[in-house]
């Protein structure tokens, strides 16, 4: 049987969960296992980043606000630095504004402690039918097709076996289409994903899309990979749709 380098199964949503409460950490686990997750754990926020940096990227990630040298607010700033990530937050904190500022600014979902397993649950699948999950298989390298290959945490990609490498935006705005592979997202939509406190215009988006096909399409004026709906958005093709080009 086929098994990616973290030892998760192609087609299996994995789930990052992050907390210094080690007993917290595998009753998560053992919750989510059993609903047929793949489940790796982090004890810090240092620790999170290196496990995404060794294994790729996971479909969620389930993070506590309190924990030491690294809280929670800074390890998402962190992952947000190369892909919106959906995120959880499972914390003690009931403070309205932590709660509003979490919500604005990275959370798809807040959770307080403790947390009941069943809800838990509902609230991961509620989050990934919404977000799209992500329409290729997430490791280290996602492999789009035998030409392009991506590396989000390092933000790079290999063109034909060549390195390169991609800004913070660029990184983001490729996570977002191929998060949603195969159905054409609006440009609303992905001007709050990428600037979610900013007021950003289409032509930044289109100035950033303009880049990154320069970048990674084999021809940029006939784009393969970053397709565009004129007058609605943008659409990186699901992986059956490039196999049959």
């Amino acid at each position: 049987m086929l098994m990616l380098t973290d030892g998760s199964l192609p087609g299996v949503q994995k789930i990052l969960a992050v907390d210094d409460n080690s007993s917290l950490l595998e009753m998560v686990q053992l919750t989510l296992e059993k609903e047929g997750f793949w489940v790796s754990t982090a004890v810090s926020g240092q620790q999170a980043l290196s496990l995404i940096k060794k294994d790729g990227l996971p479909h969620l990630a389930i993070v506590d606000l309190n924990m030491p040298v690294m809280d929670g607010f800074e390890l998402c700033a962190a992952i947000h630095k190369f892909a919106p990530l959906p995120i959880i937050m499972l914390t003690a904190i009931n403070d309205e504004q932590t709660v509003v500022d979490g919500l604005n600014l990275y959370a798809e979902d807040y959770i307080f402690k403790p947390f009941r397993p069943r809800e838990l649950v509902a609230r991961i699948r509620r989050v990934l039918r919404r977000t799209g999950g992500f329409g290729y298989t997430l490791a280290p390298r996602v492999v789009v097709d035998a030409r392009l290959q991506i590396d989000f945490p390092h933000r790079q990609f290999f063109l034909d076996g060549e390195q390169r490498t991609l800004t913070s935006t660029e990184s983001r705005l490729l996570y977002i289409l191929m998060q949603n592979a195969g159905r054409t997202i609006p440009y609303q939509t992905l001007l709050q994903r990428l600037w979610p406190t900013e007021m950003a215009n289409e032509e930044r988006l289109h100035t950033h899309i303009y880049r990154l096909r320069r970048k990674i399409e084999p021809d940029s004026k006939n784009p393969r990979y970053i397709l565009s709906e004129w007058g609605m958005g943008y659409l990186f093709p699901a992986r059956k749709m490039l196999s049959e080009n």
